[in-house]
Formats: structure tokens, C-alpha cells, sequence
């Protein structure tokens, strides 16, 4: 409904760059330029400072995406509030989680989800907490799940559950017949870490500042993009490491790997993120409550 340059120059502005609004709204580069420069036409002014290799809003600019940001969020409660009138539950959500949450969280929350609204498109990104927080501060996705502390406080976080995470061995090693381990004897292994980014590499970073030696204790000696990367590693012998327990539900019981609960214990919390000053459509409220309800009653999967 709202006019199309509008929306070319709001997702442009958004992203900060033509080549991502092309792929976003699936046009090619010229066509965004020009819808763009049809736009600035209209104003009689510049939107964008185009230098080499970025652009940059200019005050014109930072003043029509405001509007522009102000537009879309009423079409999106104008839309929502005639549905709510006619009992029409559809639409989109587009949601980011972090790839632990993703892979072993999501699928029977979104399941059960979809089950209860067939008619709604769920679409799925995944990166690393880092790259979700940004992608919410971005707009770029309605809904963030994450798994570690989010310092952004424009935007709103409500911890959805508690995850603990243990130190993984191969069957046979050293530790693995321990009980809670003490996290100085850990350190004294190669460590299969996440890569930077991470919310759990973060989280075990925090934990370690807080012992004697800290994070550059670690013995790293491999730095891997997945829970199941780090996983095949510890299993291959070729280092420990501390992950998500949900994460190694199947290994424990294949006995293909040993989890000990460390001393003293590690816990983080898993994360909803979105947006403050947005509206707030029904289709996340229903998704936020079914996920309370989720995160209350479940077992590690």
C-alpha cells in the first residue's frame, strides 16, 4: 500500500546499502537506484551521500526515514488491527536465532507454531548472537533469540530460560570419570572453542574472567563455526571443550561423548530481543506466549 520508493529508500537506508536492498526486495541495482533517485526528486534533495565504497544519510535523509520508519509501523498496526476485527491470524514473521538455539531449540517450538497457524510463513535466519542482536537493531527481522547478554538497552530483552553449560570429553579421557570437574583442570587441556561472536565463546569468556587466570588460560586449539563441529572434534580426541547441555542429549546417550557439570557451575540465559518502540504485531505475541509456556515445560531435548 505505501509508496513503493518509500519503500525502496526505507530498505535501503535500513541496510545501508543498494547492493543488500536489491537481494532484500529481489530487484536489481539500477532499479533501486532509480526508484531512489525518483524519491530525491520529488524532495528537490539528496537522501544519500554516496562515497566510494559506503553511503551515508544525509540530514534530509535521516528525517524521511524517521517518517518513513513512523509509515510502516502504522500500515503494520492498521493491517494487524482490521485481521484482529475479522479474526484473520496470517501474515509472516521473520525470526534470527543463534545457531544452538536454532538447532536445537527452535524446531519443535516453530513446529508446534505452525501447527497451531498453518497459514503463517515463518522465515528463519540464522548467525551467531552477535549477528542476530545487529540484525534486530537493524530491523531486519522481527523477533531475536539469543544466548548470551545483550548490552543494547534501546532494545527489549526478556530471558525465556536457563541453559547450563558442562564440559564434553571423549569416553576414556582423563576427566571423564569425574564427577563436577573443577574448571582449572579443564584449562589444562586444548580447548575446542566457537568462534568469535559466539554467544556461548562469550559466555565462557565472562565465566573464566571471573577465575583466577581468566580467558587467555585457554589452551585453544581449534576454533570451530558450530555445536556440531566442536562436538566431532572433542569426539575425534583432539581436544575438550564447554557447550550447551541440550546440545549433547543424542552424544550422551550414543556414550559417544562424557559431559561433566563444572565447579562452579555455568549457567546463561536464553534470550527474546526485539525492538522496543515497534509495534508489536499479534503474530509475535502469540509466538512470545507459546514460547513462555515452551520454555517453562521443557526437557532437554
Amino acid at each position: 500500500m505505501a509508496d513503493r520508493r518509500l519503500q525502496v529508500f526505507h530498505t535501503v537506508a535500513r541496510l545501508m546499502s543498494f547492493t543488500k536492498a536489491a537481494e532484500a526486495l529481489h530487484m536489481t541495482q539500477p532499479a533501486v537506484t532509480f526508484q531512489v533517485r525518483q524519491l530525491e526528486e520529488q524532495f528537490n534533495t539528496r537522501l544519500f551521500d554516496r562515497g566510494r565504497n559506503r553511503i551515508n544519510l544525509t540530514d534530509a535523509g535521516s528525517r524521511v526515514f524517521e517518517y518513513a520508519d513512523r509509515i510502516f509501523a502504522l500500515y503494520a498496526e492498521m493491517e494487524q488491527g482490521v485481521r484482529e476485527l475479522t479474526g484473520d491470524i496470517s501474515g509472516s514473521l521473520t525470526i534470527g536465532a543463534s545457531t544452538t538455539i536454532a538447532e536445537y531449540m527452535l524446531p519443535t517450538l516453530l513446529g508446534d507454531f505452525k501447527k497451531r497457524y498453518p497459514e503463517i510463513a515463518i522465515h528463519l535466519k540464522v548467525s551467531n548472537s552477535e549477528g542476530i542482536v545487529s540484525l534486530v537493531e537493524r530491523n531486519a527481522i522481527d523477533l531475536g533469540v539469543v544466548e548470551s547478554p545483550v548490552a543494547n538497552r534501546n532494545l527489549a530483552v526478556e530471558r525465556c530460560k536457563q541453559d547450563e553449560l558442562v564440559a564434553i570429553v571423549p569416553p576414556g579421557h582423563d576427566l571423564a570419570g569425574l564427577g563436577p570437574v573443577a574448571c582449572r583442570r579443564v584449562l589444562d587441556y586444548p580447548f575446542i572453542c566457537r568462534e568469535e561472536g559466539s554467544g556461548t565463546r562469550e559466555v565462557i569468556n565472562d565465566y573464566l574472567d571471573g577465575l583466577l587466570g581468566g580467558a587467555g588460560a585457554l589452551k585453544v586449539a581449534m576454533e570451530l563455526g558450530s555445536p556440531e563441529a566442536v562436538k566431532g572434534a572433542v569426539e575425534a580426541g583432539m581436544g575438550v571443550s564447554i557447550v550447551s547441555k541440550t546440545t549433547v542429549q543424542k552424544e550422551l546417550k550414543l556414550g559417544t561423548l562424557v559431559a561433566l557439570r563444572l565447579e562452579p557451575p555455568l549457567f546463561r540465559p536464553f534470550s527474546f530481543v526485539h525492538q522496543k518502540h515497534k509495534f508489536r504485531l499479534r503474530l509475535i505475541e502469540e509466538l512470545l506466549e507459546l514460547a513462555r509456556t515452551y520454555c517453562k515445560d521443557c526437557t532437554p531435548r
